[in-house]
């Protein structure tokens, strides 16, 4: 069984893609330069907005997931890894971490990039309000 979700957002001047441990999509339409792990806006969904069936399949301690987050003809990809304690609630954000901490926030652990690791062609991509980002979450099972 196929177990994907993909995620429409734009770009948006502010993002910076510096954070060393995180990065973040989100809902909200508007970022300061302070939100250094923020590296799309506008998304149409946040972690309330998965599939059930997806939540629980990476509710799993042995779930993998990869990442591909695509602007125009750039992509980069990124493995993290699920969680039995993942909530996955959050109304407006998901954020992948690379360390273990787990929160309402957090859709992914252990990821082997944050933003700080994302191409900086791809960065360069998303500091355009006008480009579409689709991000898209493929477990592993």
């Amino acid at each position: 069984m196929k177990f994907t979700e993909t995620i429409f957002a734009y770009g948006h001047r502010n993002i910076q893609a510096t954070h060393k441990t995180t990065f973040e999509v989100t809902k909200e339409k508007e970022v300061s330069r302070k939100g250094d792990c923020i590296i799309a806006v506008s998304a149409n969904k946040a972690l309330a907005d998965l599939a059930s069936e997806f939540k629980k399949k990476l509710q799993r301690d042995n779930a993998k997931l990869t990442i591909l987050i695509e602007a125009g003809d750039v992509v980069d990809a990124i493995t993290a890894s699920g969680n039995s304690k993942l909530i996955l609630t959050h109304p407006t954000d998901m954020v992948v971490r690379k360390s273990g901490y787990i929160c309402n926030r957090t859709l992914a652990i252990r990821a082997d990039k944050a933003a700080c690791d994302l191409s900086r062609k791809l960065v360069e991509r998303l500091r355009n309000p006008e480009q579409k980002v689709r991000i898209t979450l493929k477990l592993i099972i």
